[in-house]
């Protein structure tokens, strides 16, 4: 079998890498000791994890590990744990997967850092995605990270229903010249974070989906990326990216003539968010130049043959729009 964090040859679940990214070199099982939510069980879940607070509209629920056991908790979660959604959208059953792919491809690939993630499957056999929270320190203290939404002072009462996506990524990019001192390297980890989502179809990275945490020496810095996945499998038409570029980027001369944004918008964003061109120019060549491996990586994953195909047609499309130019 493959190891459900990395996709390498293993026969224990996780491979030892993984054990250490994800539990401290533990032997955790791949298997929890509880079934998945379902009707007859969904108060037990509901008081074990009423005090998680992350926001989205995907059901986490919180866990923290217990010598070599991970258990639901309403307090002291070190994991999130997401399982199947409501079949609300398209293929509910492919989103864990979906998930667990996209931050694979980003961490192994792209040398994203990502938070530490892997599939995990519920004792009645079905599947959920497991990240390991990155604002936990070693005592149970919790780092201060704050969103952008937060940083620019929106939120459902003063900013309506979508609030988290009141803005542009531009807008971000001030921020973070605002709170982060060394800002210059910090925007283009920011910039490649962007242009990943766009690839990859993620029309969800609003305004909540980055965030700035406090260091140990007092300063600030992105934090790992998280919630990356396609989402245009499961909401198809929805927009290619949830926040604009900058404002007025379907106005650019290549949106015009396209319907859609492509390289010239990306460079003109990385302009106004102080990245030098020949810079903006590596990256953007860097993360159209991985295909062979992306679509290995797509082949060995555990999607369902119909939504591999559909992954790999997505981030196809995206690539040549960029390399119309």
């Amino acid at each position: 079998m493959s190891c459900l964090g990395c996709y390498k040859e293993n026969t224990e679940g996780y491979c030892l890498n993984c054990r250490k990214k994800l539990f401290d070199g533990k032997r955790v099982s791949h298997m929890l000791p509880f079934k998945a939510p379902q009707n007859e069980n969904l108060q037990e879940y509901q008081e074990q994890t009423k005090r998680l607070s992350i926001s989205g509209v995907q059901l986490k629920y919180s866990l923290r590990l217990e010598d070599k056991l991970l258990t639901l908790t309403a307090k002291g979660g070190q994991y999130i744990l997401k399982p199947i959604p409501p079949s609300v959208i398209a293929y509910p059953d492919q989103a864990p997967e979906n998930e667990h792919l996209t931050m694979q491809i980003a961490g192994q690939i792209f040398k994203m850092d990502t938070a530490a993630n892997a599939l995990i499957n519920f004792e009645d056999g079905q599947p959920a995605y497991l990240t390991r929270r990155f604002d936990v320190k070693a005592d149970g203290s919790k780092y201060l990270q704050e969103d952008f939404a937060q940083l620019s002072g929106k939120q459902k009462k003063t900013h309506g229903e979508n609030y988290k996506y009141d803005g542009t990524y531009e807008d971000i990019g001030i921020l973070i010249k605002k709170y982060v001192a060394a800002y210059l390297p910090v925007m283009e980890v920011f910039f490649r974070n962007v242009f990943f989502n766009y690839l990859f179809s993620n029309g969800d990275a609003h305004l909540k989906n980055f965030s700035l945490i406090q260091t140990d020496s007092g300063d600030y810095k992105l934090t790992p990326t998280y919630d990356l996945m396609s989402t245009i499998l499961h909401t198809p038409g929805e927009t290619d990216t949830a926040l604009d570029l900058f404002e007025g980027d379907t106005n650019t001369g290549y949106y015009q003539t396209y319907g859609h944004h492509g390289y010239p918008d990306f460079m003109e964003l990385a302009r106004r968010i102080s990245i030098i061109e020949v810079r903006a120019k590596r990256i953007i060549s860097e993360m159209t130049s991985q295909s062979d491996r992306v679509i290995n990586m797509i082949n060995n994953s555990l999607l369902s043959d119909e939504i591999k195909s559909k992954y790999l047609h997505c981030y196809q499309d995206k690539v040549s729009r960029i390399k119309v130019a």
